[in-house]
C-alpha cells in the first residue's frame, strides 16, 4: 500500500529557532501514525534544526529545497547532496517551478540533479507540471511527459524506485487556483503509467502540489491516483498545518 505524504515546502520563509518551535508544536498536536510520511523543506540554514527537531518520530522526513550535481567547487550559493544529508536531508526537491521558472533551471539540470541526489543515497521529489498557457493549449501531457523523460529516462530501473513524483501545475502555485480532483487524478494516471514503463514500480507515489488548502484537502486525496500534497503557503503555521494533515485523510 502506498504511503500518505504530507510535504511541506516553507520556501524563504523559517529560520532556525522558528523550524525548530514549529517541529516541537507539531509534535503536540499530530502523533507520528503508520503509513504516513511528513517531509520538511525548510530553508538551507534551517534544515539541521528541523532535522534535528525530527529525530525520534518515525513519520518525520526533512529535506533540502535544492542541491546542486556536482560534488564540490565554486558553485558560491549552492549546496551539494553531501552537505545536504551531513545537514540531515533524507531527500531533496528537484524541478520545482520556481527553480524552473524563476532561476532557469533546464530539464538537463533537473535530470542531473536527480542522478546526483540517487547517487548520493536521498530520495529526490521530483516535481513537473505546465504553465497556463500550456494548458489551454491542451499541452499538459505533453509536458509533463517531457519533464518526466528529461529526468529520469535512462536511469537504472532499480534507483526509479527511491523517486517521489509531485504533479504541481504552475498556473496553480500560489494563485489560489487548484486543478479540480478529477483532473489532478487524470494527470496522475498518466504520470504513474510513464513511471512504470521507464521500470518504477506501479505503486510509485504521486503528490499533487497547488493552492493545496484544508479547504480542498479532503476532495483531493479521496482520488486514489493522488498519493499526497506538496504545499507551500498553507504549511506555514503548525496548528494550521496539523488541521491539514488530520482533514487529508481519516487515520
Amino acid at each position: 500500500m502506498r504511503p500518505l505524504i504530507f510535504a511541506a515546502n516553507w520556501k524563504m520563509h523559517h529560520g532556525p529557532a522558528a523550524g525548530r518551535r514549529f517541529i516541537e508544536r507539531l509534535g503536540q498536536l499530530v502523533p507520528p501514525a503508520a503509513g504516513r510520511e511528513l517531509w520538511f523543506f525548510p530553508p538551507a540554514a534551517t534544515l539541521p534544526a528541523v532535522a534535528d527537531a525530527l529525530r525520534g518520530r518515525p513519520d518525520g522526513r526533512a529535506g533540502a529545497q535544492n542541491v546542486h550535481w556536482e560534488p564540490k567547487g565554486a558553485f558560491t550559493g549552492e549546496m551539494s547532496v553531501a552537505i545536504a544529508k551531513e545537514s540531515g536531508a533524507r531527500g531533496a526537491l528537484v524541478g520545482h517551478s520556481e527553480r524552473r521558472h524563476v532561476f532557469g533551471e533546464t530539464d538537463e539540470d533537473t535530470r542531473r540533479k536527480v542522478a546526483a541526489v540517487l547517487d548520493g543515497g536521498l530520495v529526490p521529489m521530483l516535481c513537473v507540471g505546465e504553465k497556463l498557457a500550456e494548458r489551454e493549449a491542451g499541452r499538459t501531457e505533453e509536458v509533463v511527459l517531457r519533464q518526466l523523460d528529461a529526468a529520469l529516462g535512462g536511469l537504472p530501473a532499480g534507483s526509479l524506485d527511491q523517486v517521489l513524483v509531485a504533479y504541481e501545475p504552475v498556473w496553480a502555485i500560489g494563485t489560489g487556483k487548484n486543478a479540480t480532483p478529477a483532473d489532478a487524478a487524470a494527470v496522475h494516471a498518466v504520470i504513474r503509467t510513464r513511471l512504470t514503463a521507464l521500470g518504477r514500480a506501479a505503486d510509485a507515489p504521486v503528490l499533487y502540489g497547488g493552492s493545496v488548502s484544508t479547504k480542498n484537502v479532503t476532495a483531493l486525496l479521496a482520488e486514489p491516483e493522488l498519493d499526497g500534497v506538496l504545499v507551500g503557503g498553507a504549511s506555514l503555521e503548525p496548528d494550521g498545518w496539523a488541521e491539514l494533515i488530520s482533514a487529508g485523510r481519516p487515520g
